[in-house]
């Protein structure tokens, strides 16, 4: 196997693996939502978004739809910039570290930052794609 081969399946590898990775933290949330989805209106409420149903559903959708498309690597560019702008969009009402007392800002805050830094591994898939193990490059 030559030099460039052996970089393209290293490369193509470690897309996979990211896409795989990334879906792993939306997966089990999205199911989460769907078998405790009272729950989910419930916390949703709790921050005072409107329509809290609505929102669980829309949720649960963009967490489990998403993550298959990202595993699948269909659609990916799409599917990450939905989780990217999702993520951000609940890290601002669900980690908001400056709205928590003190002794439960760190953690809030170790939260939101580590949502900021799926946001930019969201955005550097959607920027690059999904790699050749992937639907996308099968219909490219």
């Amino acid at each position: 196997m030559s030099s460039s081969n052996t970089s393209t399946t290293a490369q193509n590898a470690l897309d996979l693996a990211g896409r795989v990775l990334l879906a792993a933290l939306f997966l089990p949330a999205g199911i989460s939502k769907l078998t405790g989805f009272e729950g989910t209106v419930g916390y949703i409420a709790s921050v005072g978004l409107p329509l809290p149903a609505v929102g669980a559903v829309l949720a649960l959708l963009v967490e489990i739809v998403g993550s298959v498309a990202l595993i699948a690597g269909f659609g990916t560019r799409i599917a990450a910039l939905v989780l990217a702008a999702f993520t951000l969009f609940a890290s601002f009402f669900f980690h908001a570290f400056w709205a928590v007392p003190a002794d439960q800002a760190f953690m809030v805050q170790l939260l939101f930052f580590k949502n900021v830094a799926v946001v930019g591994g969201l955005l550097a898939l959607a920027a690059n794609g999904a790699g050749g193990w992937s639907l996308d490059a099968r219909r490219a």
